[in-house]
């Protein structure tokens, strides 16, 4: 028998999405990758990457990591995020479903080249191509974020 409060039946699918929304742009991309999340019908647990805990990335079945490009480089609270996580999860969290976004001026490559660097030594798996924009977002880079969380949230959900 469950506990006052406490749901009985199959714990729901949790994918958490961490990211650092500075921006309009941003936060319309965040929307985006919820949306997708809720059309696969898990469970979005949506942090900001400074209050990020490693609990939320325990109990988490897949990852979608946001947030901007900073002169070519990974956003400092999404590398506080990894920060704080990065033992803790080593290897509780292997094979884990994740994607990306980012928004940048010009040039992402350093922070793509980083945060790989960081997800491979996690051995997180990339299940969809990573959504990396520049300026204003346009309808079919709002579809492909759309795209990325229901894709994160589909292979999460089969684990």
């Amino acid at each position: 028998m469950s506990a006052p409060g406490v749901q009985g039946g199959p714990r729901s699918h949790r994918v958490l999405v961490v990211h650092h929304t500075p921006s309009p742009t941003l936060q319309t991309m965040l929307d985006a990758v919820v949306d997708g999340l809720a059309q696969a019908d898990v469970e979005a647990v949506v942090r900001p990457a400074l209050t990020c805990s490693v609990v939320d990335a325990l109990e988490a079945d897949g990852y979608v990591l946001g947030g901007p490009v900073n002169l070519g480089m990974m956003a400092g609270a999404l590398k506080h995020f990894f920060d704080q996580i990065y033992y803790p999860c080593l290897d509780a969290t292997v094979g884990r479903p994740f994607g990306l976004y980012l928004h940048g001026d010009n040039d992402a490559a350093g922070a793509l080249r980083d945060i790989g660097k960081i997800v491979t030594g996690l051995r997180w798996t990339q299940v969809t191509d990573h959504v990396v924009t520049y300026g204003p977002l346009v309808n079919e880079q709002r579809d492909a974020l759309v795209n990325l969380g229901g894709t994160v949230g589909v292979r999460s959900s089969e684990r």
